[in-house]
């Protein structure tokens, strides 16, 4: 789920007195309860912020039961009044799409940490980039959807990195150890590496190059504690990254890369035209081939044991 929180508002003040009244009036006040549009589905969510921004009311909103990661700043097409006929409206969606009364939605199978992602993991998990929520199998309609987006945006991982994930899973899982952080370069510093390496490469910096590269930041942020961490990395998370940090300025090229292996489960949610996912798909694997050619640089060839002391150093640290 991208977020937008770090616009800046187009007003001071949080009112439209003494200016022309925007095209929309607030319809929804701090603190009401509400439905949310996100995707195919419908969610309950609390707005926690309401700003007017270029004469249009924008709502930050938390879905009620989820991760503060998922909150996002939407406008008042995506948000419904909590009544009793728009609740109507969302059981029929969801009946609609399949959805198990059980399971609150599509996005299950990224709010929680999965058990394959603890010591039991397959090393097929690795290569599956299929959900492993329970609901995708039953729900046979949305795993039909989805399946057919996975396929029309499914990402080759260059076999020297598909055995970086598979020692990645080993070292964690297997050998309890992790990786050592801060990592250097970062998320941050391997997407500025790529986004100078294409300019050099084409003579210009083209916009949509540098908009990917900020989707792929933003899914990273959002991705990572929801879905990119095993089970016994998750208290290092929890002491290393805080409220005002973000974790492409944490974590390197191991947890990048797993990202990759996730990003057709979660391009499936997002309506795309075809045309424009294949040329997503595109600048995707180059950015993959990029890591493939810088591998040795990027990544650690060991990672810290379970005491923290260190077991050994990257291939090629910058400096």
């Amino acid at each position: 789920m991208g977020s937008s929180s770090k616009e800046e508002t187009a007003t001071d003040g949080d009112t439209s007195s003494g200016d022309t009244p925007p095209s929309n009036s607030n319809l929804f006040s701090e603190g009401e309860r509400v439905l949310a549009y996100h995707g195919p589905r419908i969610y309950e969510a609390k707005v926690q912020k309401a700003e007017l921004r270029k004469k249009e009311w924008k709502y930050f909103v938390h879905y009620l039961g989820w991760n503060k990661n998922w909150d996002e700043w939407v406008g008042a097409d995506r948000l419904m009044k909590l009544t009793e006929e728009n609740v109507m409206k969302q059981q029929a969606l969801d009946k609609k799409q399949g959805v198990d009364k059980s399971s609150k939605s599509g996005r299950s199978s990224q709010s929680k940490p999965k058990s394959s992602a603890d010591a039991k993991a397959d090393k097929e998990d690795l290569k599956n980039t299929a959900p492993k929520g329970r609901k995708r199998k039953s729900d046979s309609g949305v795993e039909k959807d989805n399946s057919s987006m996975e396929k029309l945006v499914k990402i080759q991982i260059p076999s020297t990195l598909k055995k970086q994930l598979v020692d990645d899973w080993d070292f964690v899982t297997q050998q309890d150890k992790l990786v050592k952080l801060p990592r250097s370069p970062n998320v941050d510093d391997i997407l500025t590496k790529y986004l100078e390496y294409r300019s050099k490469k084409d003579g210009i910096m083209t916009d949509s190059v540098g908009e990917i590269l900020k989707g792929i930041r933003c899914y990273f942020d959002k991705a990572l504690p929801v879905m990119l961490l095993y089970k016994k990395e998750r208290q290092q998370y929890n002491e290393v990254v805080h409220d005002d940090v973000s974790p492409s300025t944490i974590y390197g090229a191991e947890h990048l890369l797993r990202l990759f292996v996730k990003f057709p489960e979660l391009l499936a949610y997002v309506n795309i035209e075809e045309e424009t996912l294949i040329r997503l798909q595109q600048k995707l694997m180059d950015f993959l081939k990029f890591l493939q050619k810088n591998q040795s640089t990027f990544f650690l060839s060991a990672y810290d044991g379970p005491k923290g002391v260190s077991e050994g150093k990257g291939k090629g640290k910058d400096d």
